[in-house]
């Protein structure tokens, strides 16, 4: 008799967990993708596995970057057909995207065997590898081992060879195109994307995308460099990829008593009823409605317990998140959501600056107010131990719903990258002396980290878009979410198989031997300072077989030529082939052949004293 209680238990959990493997969809892999060779010799770091239909239509993300921003050359890139790929994004067959532009990509996906893919080609190029074939040029489409496994004899690759390249994508399962799914749109993650947002942008309920990756409430972690796949009812809009959207999902409402006892009893119903009738359907119906009732259980809880943190900050949601929240609550102001509702207007549309970024009025001061969802652990950490006037300060944080919302000081002049790729309709230009300034700004940041925080710090992902400029011009080395600690010579040069970062910034060793030293910064220093001297981006700079400057620097009327035209005579030449000179050093193959930041720190502040000089000789008219 006391066998009976327990024997319906068991045989639901078996069950259950069996039917869990024969329903569930895709699994997410995270950083297992970025590796190479595989960690843990995963198969599915491949592809997607054939579940579903043999074949269908579906969509894929690519976010532009030169040289692949055209229609043209992102349809040629992936296989696209030119004229579907312009329809979907409401552009014309011969309109260029802006950089990072998120555009939709219509492709046919097919099951190859055992695993989902869409095939296209690709010409190998000089000094390329697997690995920055799949992260950089098809940025996180395909893998590094999907590349090997698709060529023949894949040790032997050359310029010149054409490969196949496999892109993710994936069919609907029966499961879900019998709820009304027609499309598994492969999403490419970003920095600061999480399930929850990237839901909301495609108007995808947070537990159907979480149920379509394998995902939990609990392990909802995900990574650039990755795909999502986004279960959608209908085909995607180009106006789903313009900007994020700007409501985050009401909370859930808590389960009354009743519905609560009610779930109980058709819990045991069910049971009940799959011991008596020993049938695998029922227990299947059961499974059905157990897995909703479930997930719609679990929300309810963790909204709860989110909800009790906001109020008592230093409650114990879970050991990490505690010692998070009272290590900030000792350094930073723990701010009430509602508060920065208040600061942003709910964060209204009219506030937003860029990507997670808002713009708040809190006590009658501005600040910047950015979501993230995820560890961040690290960043808070870095900031806990810098207070310099060249890095962005961070005045407090707060926690709601699984997110993270860090305030940090305003810079009314937005991002440099705003400010020096010259544009005639805008109307925003930095004079030679500001240039000088800002670029002596962030290197005395970068000194400050490199050499007078304990343990030194590199930032390693200094671009234009994480220089800010505050209401003087002056340059504030911002977001330090992949900043990285080196303790002891020993580690100096350590190497790493998850390379991050911004194109066309990442140091050569980096890329090709995972090597991380306090160089990297010099090295994406140095194409700063070619872009703050140019006035374009570094793809338009340098071509991919030329990495010195030493072109420019022998005829001047050349250097004329290569400096930005929105100076035009009101530059000082001798200074800026000075300047040319010193971004040559920095952007050596050789890392032990670059200069320090302190040695650019000293340069910079000659410079600008000489710039400065000649200003006044000239009587050039400042900003």
């Amino acid at each position: 008799m006391h066998l009976f209680p327990f024997t319906p238990i068991i045989l639901v959990t078996f069950l259950i967990h069996n039917f869990s493997l024969i329903l569930g969809q895709q699994p997410y892999i995270g950083l297992g993708t970025v590796a190479c060779p595989a960690r843990g010799n995963k198969n599915s770091i491949r592809g997607y596995t054939c579940n579903g239909a043999n074949s269908c239509q579906t969509y894929l993300t690519f976010r532009s970057q030169p040289i692949y921003n055209s229609v043209s050359t992102i349809s040629t890139l992936l296989g696209s057909d030119p004229s579907q790929l312009a329809k979907i994004n409401s552009v014309s067959m011969n309109d260029t995207f802006e950089t990072n532009k998120l555009v939709l990509v219509p492709i046919n996906c097919s099951c190859a065997g055992e695993y989902y893919q869409t095939n296209t080609s690709y010409v190998f190029q000089n000094s390329e590898t697997y690995f920055l074939i799949a992260n950089n040029t098809f940025e996180g489409l395909t893998t590094c081992q999907a590349l090997q496994n698709q060529n023949y004899d894949p040790a032997n690759i050359y310029p010149g060879r054409k490969l196949l390249v496999p892109l993710r994508c994936a069919c609907p399962t029966k499961n879900q195109t019998d709820t009304g799914v027609r499309y598994l749109l492969s999403y490419l993650v970003n920095w600061g994307d999480s399930v929850s947002f990237v839901s909301e942008k495609f108007g995808v309920n947070f537990m159907t995308t979480l149920d379509a990756n394998s995902l939990t409430l609990t392990q909802a972690t995900i990574y650039p460099f990755t795909t999502l796949l986004i279960p959608l009812h209908g085909k995607p809009s180009s106006s789903q990829t313009v900007s994020p959207t700007q409501h985050s999902p009401p909370p859930s409402s808590p389960p009354s008593s009743h519905k609560n006892k009610t779930w109980v009893y058709v819990v045991v119903g069910v049971v009940v009823g799959a011991v008596a009738l020993t049938s695998v359907l029922c227990a299947a119906i059961f499974f059905t409605r157990y897995r909703k009732d479930k997930i719609k259980d679990n929300s309810v809880v963790a909204s709860k317990k989110l909800e009790a943190t906001e109020k008592k900050p230093l409650r114990k949601v879970n050991e990490k998140l505690s010692k998070i929240i009272s290590g900030i609550a000792q350094s930073f102001k723990v701010y009430d959501f509602q508060e920065l509702q208040r600061a942003t207007d709910n964060f209204s549309p009219s506030y937003w600056i860029k990507g997670s970024v808002y713009r708040g009025v809190i006590n009658g001061d501005l600040a910047a107010i950015k979501k993230i969802e995820g560890d961040v652990t690290k960043e808070i950490e870095i900031l806990n131990k810098i207070n310099h006037s060249n890095v962005i300060r961070l005045s407090g944080v707060s926690f709601h719903e699984g997110r993270w919302y860090l305030v940090y000081e305003y810079a009314p002049n937005g991002a440099l990258s705003e400010w020096i790729y010259f544009n005639d309709v805008d109307g925003k230009f930095l004079s030679w002396t500001q240039r000088i300034q800002i670029a002596l700004d962030v290197a005395t940041g970068l000194d400050y980290l490199h050499s007078f925080t304990s343990p030194p710090h590199i930032h390693k992902d200094i671009n234009t878009s994480n220089i800010l400029l505050d209401g003087d011009f002056r340059g504030k080395v911002a977001n330090l979410s992949l900043a990285r600690c080196v303790e002891g010579e020993d580690d100096q040069f350590p190497a790493t198989r998850h390379i991050v970062g911004t194109r066309g910034y990442m140091a050569p060793e980096y890329l090709e031997h995972g090597l991380v030293s306090t160089m990297l910064d010099v090295y994406a220093f140095g194409i700063l300072m070619l872009e703050m001297v140019t006035g374009k981006e570094v793809a338009a700079v340098l071509t991919e077989d030329e990495t010195n400057l030493s072109h420019v620097l022998s005829v001047q009327e050349r250097l004329k030529e290569f400096v930005d035209p929105s100076l035009r005579e009101n530059c000082p030449f001798e200074l800026a082939m000075f300047v040319i000179e010193m971004i040559d050093r920095c952007i050596l193959k050789d890392p032990a052949s670059r200069p320090t930041v302190h040695e650019i720190v000293q340069s910079l502040s000659r410079t600008l004293d000489s710039s400065m000089s000649w200003e006044r000789s000239m009587n050039v008219p400042r900003n």
